[in-house]
């Protein structure tokens, strides 16, 4: 049976990621990168696809789960009609390989337990050769090379395609698998001891989780988001992703199903925002210059999303050999959004760069030239119609959000020019372009009837990201305007509470069938909004509320699908983590009145 999306729980060693279910099986792992190959893809096809299960005989999903303190290590608890057993999963930062590593460990009575790998790389689609070597299976594949050991060894057998086990743990008794990737053409990497690489994760994420500098009353939710934030950070560039998967629907059984394993520009200023908030400058530094390396070149070729690394061609492409996550397809690698023009992205990097610079970053000598090539192509490009921020794969528009946020650049480089004269600028053109762009989205993305501003100009549909007005400083949280805004789109994009980012009805826009779930950030700029405009109470309620959708280890996807009561959506999601912590914080300072 398929798991639910919510049944999932994440490990990493901050270079790739994999999802663990509640039946003890891994069904999804990338190696060596978030962005390479699965060699564990049955979460978008079967069994057959590729996973590694451990877990009592006969078993169904476990008792109990969680990490193991601020931590990346899961703890899995089954309790048995024979005893309780455990299992620890977990990936320790690496010195060179990736590895995975497993700890059984019987805690009462005497449990049999039995293990099943089934190795399948390049997504599902290739089965590797097996044999022994040294006391390891071995398989090998093209470029691909893994090895698993164990510790105690346990007798395995080849069975179907797959590399089984049985053993038996009584209490206190711990048997080590760890499962390490390389490239086929270098030798065998060094071997790690599974029990010294659990105590240091563990030290590595109490130290890392002690930095979190929040005293909000909503602690454990804020450093657990940060916690998968840091998890799903690319650390030899500092990039983050959006998601550790691809192709998990925004509908179940539908075909909008997207590769979020790439780095989006439209993150960028609240992740750092974020980051900055909690207390970690290092990671804020590191997003700042993956940013600054990623962006640099011609401003007419600035892309809304790039590679881990910077990497520039993210050619989209479908698996047909894969189902789909409970049939919905195409399954797809890739994502063709990355041609698309978003001139919102421009503001976005320089409001990333501006905050930055506010909170004290080390500043980048040549940032400020990028900041000025940035602005200029967006002063000759603004006016223009574009794809807008949701990646809408329908006609160009004159999106309100993409005009807002060129507002937003043009009033950055005011700002900045302000506080420091010196720099180089002309601050008379700046503010000559912030104040035409401001009097056109007034007069042509606002619907005085409705008292709204509208998805795009002349268009009687409504987009939850001009929730964002107020926060960017747009407009101020008391103007009439906004207050309509929000109650506009709270009443006609709400769904039992939550928010839509659009609807999905008018076909002209998205040009997809069928529609989507809630969009759980969404939702975390609706509690900010009905917090700046004084209804303190009603966003702490509704903040409230989402953080009952996490699931038991604390983790959100990119939508909520309220009629089903599941998540949907790539899992688990930057953008919904960091909307989390944003949210978090500026409640933590507000009092209960309002």
């Amino acid at each position: 049976m398929t798991q639910r999306i919510e049944d999932y729980a994440l490990i990493g060693d901050l270079q790739t990621a994999a999802l663990v279910g509640r039946d003890g099986s891994i069904d999804w792992l990338c190696l060596p990168r978030f962005d390479s190959p699965a060699c564990f893809a049955a979460l978008l096809g079967d069994e057959e696809n590729g996973h590694w299960r451990i877990a009592p005989k006969g078993a169904g999903p476990c008792t109990r789960r969680s990490y193991v303190g601020e931590s990346l290590v899961l703890e899995s608890v089954w309790e048995t009609r024979t005893g309780t057993v455990k299992v620890l999963d977990f990936m320790p930062q690496r010195d060179t390989a990736p590895d995975v590593i497993r700890i059984v460990e019987g805690v009462s009575g005497t449990v049999e337990m039995n293990a099943t790998l089934r190795l399948r790389f390049d997504y599902g689609s290739v089965v590797p050769w097996m044999r022994r070597s040294d006391g390891h299976r071995v398989a090998i594949a093209g470029p691909d090379s893994i090895w698993l050991r164990s510790e105690p060894q346990v007798k395995t057998w080849g069975q179907q395609f797959s590399t089984r086990s049985s053993f038996t743990v009584g209490p206190g008794e711990k048997v080590a698998f760890v499962l390490t990737w390389h490239p086929s053409h270098e030798p065998r990497p060094g071997l790690v001891d599974p029990f010294d690489s659990l105590e240091q994760s563990l030290e590595d994420w109490a130290k890392w989780s002690s930095r979190c500098r929040s005293d909000s009353p909503y602690h454990e939710a804020v450093v657990r988001s940060l916690i998968t934030l840091k998890a799903l950070t690319f650390a030899p560039t500092g990039g983050i992703v959006a998601a550790p998967t691809t192709s998990l629907p925004e509908e179940i059984g539908g075909v909008r199903n997207w590769d979020y394993r790439f780095c989006w520009l439209r993150d960028s200023t609240l992740t750092l925002d974020a980051l900055i908030s909690a207390g970690y400058l290092d990671e804020a530094a590191a997003w700042r210059d993956w940013l600054l390396r990623a962006v640099a070149g011609d401003p007419a070729d600035l892309q809304i999303m790039y590679g881990l690394a910077g990497e520039r061609r993210l050619p989209e492409t479908e698996l047909p050999w894969l189902s789909g996550y409970e049939g919905s397809t195409p399954v797809r690698t890739g994502n063709a959004a990355v041609h698309q023009l978003q001139l919102d992205v421009y503001g976005e990097v320089i409001d990333s760069l501006h905050l930055g610079r506010e909170a004290g970053l080390s500043a980048e000598e040549h940032a400020w030239n990028l900041q000025l090539s940035l602005l200029g192509f967006l002063e000759s490009k603004w006016r223009e119609p574009d794809e807008g921020l949701w990646e809408v794969r329908g006609a160009r528009r004159h999106f309100v959000h993409s005009k807002v946020m060129s507002w937003v650049a043009a009033d950055r480089a005011v700002r900045t020019l302000e506080q420091r004269p010196s720099l180089r600028g002309d601050v008379a053109r700046w503010r000559t372009m912030r104040d035409e762009v401001h009097r056109e989205v007034c007069e042509k993305g606002y619907d005085p009837v409705r008292n709204t501003f509208t998805q795009s100009y002349g268009s009687e549909e409504l987009d939850a990201a001009a929730l964002l007005i107020p926060r960017v400083g747009f407009l101020p949280p008391d103007d009439p305007r906004v207050i309509g805004t929000v109650d506009t789109i709270r009443a006609e994009l709400g769904h039992d509470g939550l928010v839509r980012r659009y609807s999905t009805d008018n076909k002209a826009v998205d040009a997809l069938p069928g529609g989507e779930g809630a969009f759980l950030a969404c939702s975390f700029w609706l509690a900010d909004a009905l917090r700046m405009t004084g209804r303190v109470k009603e966003a702490r309620e509704l903040f409230e509320r989402l953080l009952t959708l996490r699931n038991d280890v604390g983790l959100l996807a990119e939508e909520y699908d309220p009629v089903s009561g599941r998540q949907v959506g790539n899992f688990p999601q930057a953008f919904s983590h960091i909307g989390l912590v944003n949210t978090a914080l500026a409640l933590g300072g507000e009092d209960t009145a309002g």
